[in-house]
Formats: structure tokens, sequence, C-alpha cells
């Protein structure tokens, strides 16, 4: 696993052992950026990396230029790979490691309101609409924000109320959706 684009690209990426952790595929990540890149420019972006496992997603956006990506991720081994990941791209400075559960985030707190979020919740457990819910009570969503969620194409995601989905990609067995706020 590498990250595979911007200015970081070709940086290896470690992953907790074990099957707890399933890291977006390289392939999926320089699909998912491709289409983000048309959407909107990196520079400054908040970026919030949800069940963040390797940190893989935000370590992307931050090589591509965004200022700040808080990570979210309540597994120890995991929260050791993305410390390990960050420090190997030189990103100490431009992220944080929050240890809690991304479906009860509670309000955001310290810094303003995220532009780009990555929801990459364990599949096919509903967590990726409970992870919306909280980002929208919490206030933790800038009015323009984008939200990508990473699901098992088969598990029907939903966006829940207050969110508007504007697309749907699918990656062989995984499925992109992405929303903005109504």
């Amino acid at each position: 696993m590498r990250v595979v684009g911007g200015n970081w690209r070709g940086k290896p990426l470690r992953a907790p052992k074990g099957n707890d952790t399933r890291p977006t595929t390289d392939r999926t990540r320089e699909a998912l950026f491709s289409m983000l890149s048309s959407r909107l420019d990196f520079d400054d972006l908040r970026v919030l990396d949800l069940f963040a496992g390797t940190g893989a997603l935000g370590l992307e956006a931050l090589s591509r230029g965004a200022q700040f990506c808080l990570f979210v991720e309540t597994q120890a081994p995991a929260r050791a790979a993305i410390r390990d990941n960050v420090e190997t791209c030189n990103a100490t400075g431009h992220s944080k490691i929050f240890r809690r559960d991304a479906t009860q985030l509670g309000p955001c707190t310290g810094g303003g309101a995220y532009d780009l979020v990555f929801a990459d919740p364990p599949y096919s457990q509903g967590l990726g609409e409970q992870a919306l819910d909280a980002l929208l009570h919490g206030s933790w969503l800038a009015q323009d924000a984008l939200i990508v969620v990473e699901e098992d194409r088969r598990a029907e995601f939903r966006a829940p109320a207050g969110f508007d989905e504007l697309e749907r990609r699918i990656k062989s067995d995984t499925e992109l959706i992405f929303c903005t706020l109504s």
C-alpha cells in the first residue's frame, strides 16, 4: 500500500496486522481522488477521515494540498498505523488523531468545520448513516462540505435526512457515495 498521488506519491503506508482494518485499495483511492480532483481544489481544505483505519484517505488529501486532517479511529492498532503513516509522510503538523467513535462524535470543537469528509466504516452495519447523522448534529460540516462514504455495494446505503446524495460509483465490491448538506 502506498500514497498514490500528490507530493507524497509512492510513500509506503503501513496497515495493522489482522482483519479488523480493511484499507481502501490503491486502485480505488486513485479512482476516488481522480473524481474528487474534478470537483474541488484541495488547497487549504480541512479534512475529516472517519473510521480512518490506516489514514490513507486523509493522507492522500494532505498529499494534494489539504491544510489539515483529523483522523478518527477507535482501534489502537489502527491508530498506531496512522501515527506511523503520518510520520512517514511528515504530516504531524497538519494532522491530529482522535480516539473516538465516529457514530458518536459529539459537538465539533476547535479549528472550525470540515470541508471534505471520508467515512469508510466496517461494511454493511449501518455505521455510515450513523456517522453522517453525528456529523450533522455536532456541527462538524462546512456549508459546502463534500462527504464521501465507502460502503459495500450490496449494503443499500441511504443518506440520512439533512443530506443530498450527488452520485454513486461502483468499484468492484465497493460503492462510493458522494453527499452534501441539504
